[in-house]
């Protein structure tokens, strides 16, 4: 194995570089996984547009990328799982393990976690868009022999849409609206139809994810910004949904969701704000006991989306938009920021 490798390297704003950097070394604990695929996610888009996702800032050059799929490369010395040549998907959140929150199986909300591909460290913690990446042994889940490198990097961002469901709760037999179409708001349409959910509609301005909602598996796709918008949402609903799933980040977006959910209705924030405040009628929480409550990353929801995705019950590969060698990860970025556009963009390193 040489001891180089390359990677995807974000020294500033749109400053991406694909360049060499030393192959990391096994520590107690870990694996090196030689990375088949990774996608990038709406905070690799900031990172690369803006130099920060909130209040997570750029403080020196970093790999970007955490919804990866590999292959077990090696293993530390007393790591007996997964085994060497076996393909996985990674978790990219490492906990601690003995915290207050991780003790409760809150582990998401550690006090001590560290992400994959993040600045919320300093240094940033370096991501997965590199041809090697050492991780902990168990944040390795082994992909079932029928899942594709290209499916197994859609689970991060599907266990994404699964922990907002469990927070709001079952949405069996429930109508559900999520606002946005981005692919986290797509997977959340998907997983609201798997889990019974009777009604599925999306808003979103952009025409072609409305479509791919469609196609998806929403009954609806609604303009938001449309003269019709409320006879729109009306011919659905009669008294407002039952949960909504706010997935755009836009804080427009929220304020609405109050006026669209029912009496002793759920709103569930997904999406990250760029604003760091923004008024919301509280009045109306009170008065009609509206839940609203955040999802942040995911919880123990992942041998849960592999299954489901393994058996064919959803069908996530619609959403892959595009897929580019490593050696193009600039012009893949430059896909995934185009507003509208691509929905899911990958990188190869096979």
């Amino acid at each position: 194995m040489s001891r180089t490798m390359l990677a995807a390297v974000l020294h500033g704003v749109q400053d991406l570089r694909v360049e060499e950097r030393p192959v990391p070394e096994l520590v107690p604990g870990t694996v090196l996984l030689r990375v088949r695929r990774g996608g990038i996610c709406g905070s690799d888009v900031h990172y690369f547009e803006e130099g920060r996702v909130g209040s997570f800032v750029v403080t020196a050059p970093f790999v970007l990328g955490h919804e990866i799929s590999g292959e077990v490369a090696a293993v530390a010395s007393g790591v007996k799982a997964p085994v060497t040549g076996q393909r996985v998907v990674v978790n990219p959140a490492r906990q601690c393990g003995h915290c207050d929150y991780c003790r409760a199986g809150r582990g998401n909300l550690c006090r001590n976690l560290k992400m994959l591909g993040s600045a919320s460290t300093r240094p940033p913690t370096d991501g997965g868009f590199a041809e090697y990446l050492c991780v902990g042994a168990e944040q390795c889940f082994a992909m079932p022999p029928q899942m594709d490198d290209g499916l197994g990097a859609m689970i991060e961002p599907f266990a994404v849409a699964l922990q907002a469901l469990a927070r709001a709760g079952s949405v069996a037999s429930r109508s559900v609206i999520v606002s946005g179409g981005g692919p986290i708001g797509l997977l959340t349409v998907v997983a609201a139809r798997a889990f019974g959910a009777t009604t599925v509609a999306l808003s979103d301005p952009v025409a072609e994810r409305r479509q791919l909602a469609l196609r998806v598996g929403a009954d609806a796709a609604l303009d938001p910004r449309a003269d019709s918008f409320a006879a729109d949402v009306a011919a659905l609903t009669e008294d407002g949904f039952d949960v909504l799933f706010e997935a755009s980040g836009s804080a427009v977006a929220l304020r609405q969701a109050f006026e669209l959910v029912r009496r002793g209705g759920t709103i569930v924030q997904i999406g990250s704000f760029s604003e760091p405040e923004i008024a919301l009628p509280m009045g109306q929480l009170l008065v009609r006991e509206l839940q609203l409550v955040g999802s942040f990353r995911y919880g123990n929801v992942w041998p849960q989306a592999i299954r489901l995705a393994a058996s064919g019950r959803v069908k996530l590969q619609p959403l892959i938009s595009g897929v580019f060698p490593l050696r193009q990860a600039r012009e893949a970025l430059e896909l995934a920021c185009v507003r509208g556009g691509a929905v899911k963009v990958q990188l190869d390193l096979t």
